[in-house]
């Protein structure tokens, strides 16, 4: 599904922004470097920390949506660019606090879909206590609730899979292949988005690589994907 491009805003004025959302066991500083490439080119940033591992996804959307909004208010387009749980973080952002200036947004190795290893694991107490209430809120299986929060993808979204794993155990016996050892590359598509394009890294590295990073600009500011195999998908509801 194509979305409408909101198109460049005439005149001087305020910079676009990004607003930088990391996984469930990241801090900030783990989008450090692909902040630095977006600086460089001109935009300004917002790189939250935020509780990852201690709230509900509806409870840390609440939480960082004043700042988010302080930041939206300062520049002229607000995108958003995520890495693992933090794309789910910013679809109930969107859901409850999107700004009026929003522009495009780029989630790398989502669990949209959710995560099979999620499946295996949150019901036992050392999962749920390193991964907290949003950790149990990684499955495949999602109630009405859940599912009313994370909302329909109706803003340009362009999603960056990795296939390659340092993870044999997710790996082999819990996801489905191809996967980057944390998420299939299946889940991590979503109905609605504009993009998809699956590189070859890994999960927990991806944010680092440097042609991840160049995806990520460029759909930032053409609305597209430069890899040759990236193309519009159907993806999951």
């Amino acid at each position: 599904m194509r979305h409408p491009d909101p198109g460049p805003i005439p005149g001087a004025g305020p910079p676009e922004g990004v607003l930088f959302l990391h996984g469930i066991a990241r801090r900030a500083s783990s989008l450090a470097r692909m902040e630095r490439a977006f600086r460089a080119q001109g935009h300004a940033t917002l790189n939250l920390d935020y509780p990852a591992r201690t709230a509900a996804l509806a409870d840390l959307a609440a939480g960082i949506a004043p700042p988010v909004a302080a930041f939206a208010a300062r520049v002229r387009r607000l995108h958003v660019v995520t890495h693992s749980m933090g794309g789910l973080v910013a679809r109930a952002l969107l859901t409850r606090h999107r700004p009026d200036n929003l522009g495009r947004v780029v989630m790398l190795a989502p669990p949209n879909g959710g995560s099979e290893v999620a499946d295996r694991l949150h019901r036992l107490a050392a999962y749920r206590s390193f991964f907290g209430p949003a950790g149990a809120q990684l499955t495949t299986r999602r109630d009405a609730e859940l599912a009313a929060l994370l909302g329909p993808v109706d803003y340009p979204l362009g999603v960056i899979a990795g296939d390659r794993t340092l993870y044999p155990v997710e790996s082999w016996l819990m996801l489905p292949r191809p996967n980057d050892g944390r998420v299939s590359v299946d889940r991590t598509r979503v109905a609605g988005m504009s993009a998809h394009v699956t590189l070859h890294t890994t999960h927990g590295l991806m944010m680092w690589n440097p042609r991840v990073i160049g995806e990520a600009l460029h759909f930032v500011r053409n609305g597209r994907f430069l890899a040759p195999d990236a193309k519009p998908s159907e993806g999951r509801p």
